[in-house]
């Protein structure tokens, strides 16, 4: 089926464009969503009608990611992420971190646009990163994944050989046989603060 895209569809085409799609991608996802019209006489003359601002449209557009591209490749982009000793990442560094980042930066990039390789980083170091902008326009993002040592605060823990022996040492009194079993285990409980 022919349709004419109304809006920029990745990775269909953009604005403008006519394409051939099947039926169903038609008529459940494009023309709902109004990403598409059908291809027909009149709404084929609307678009001439119009080609003029949607030319001026992409050439903006164009324009646009040029300097963010020129931006994107200046910036290197440092991520501070809970790490093991040996560089080990105890999460992962996804193209949705990168998006958040960018973002408190003041850069508005889609997630999806977003390439990382092997789709996350698991490990500190330095990354190249893939941003999809324009057309066939991408930016190559360096990203500088640092490791974040928590500091732990000191509380007083029981080690697991105290608690075993304080296990063991209640253990023989509460298998005494007397009418009520909870006495001496509450007895036992009593000793032990």
């Amino acid at each position: 089926m022919k349709v004419i895209l109304n809006k920029d569809v990745h990775p269909l085409g953009e604005e403008g464009d006519v394409r051939d799609v099947a039926r169903g991608y038609a008529r459940n996802y494009l023309f709902p969503r109004g990403l598409a019209l059908p291809y027909t006489e009149r709404n084929l003359k609307l678009f001439e009608a119009r080609r003029e601002e949607i030319e001026k449209r992409k050439a903006e557009k164009r324009q646009n990611a040029a300097s963010l591209k020129e931006r994107l490749e200046s910036l290197e982009l440092v991520l501070s992420m809970p790490a093991g000793a040996n560089g080990k990442l105890y999460g992962a560094v996804t193209n949705q971190t990168i998006a958040d980042e960018l973002a408190r930066q003041g850069f508005q990039i889609e997630r999806k646009k977003i390439e990382v390789p092997g789709n996350h980083i698991k490990s500190v170091g330095k990354y190249k990163v893939t941003v999809r902008l324009y057309e066939n326009a991408s930016a190559e993002l360096t990203v500088l994944v640092q490791a974040h040592i928590e500091e732990k605060t000191e509380e007083p823990k029981t080690t697991h050989s105290k608690q075993r022996h304080q296990r063991s040492s209640r253990a023989p009194e509460t298998k005494e046989t007397s009418g009520d079993t909870a006495a001496p285990a509450e007895a036992s409980q009593e000793k032990t603060e």
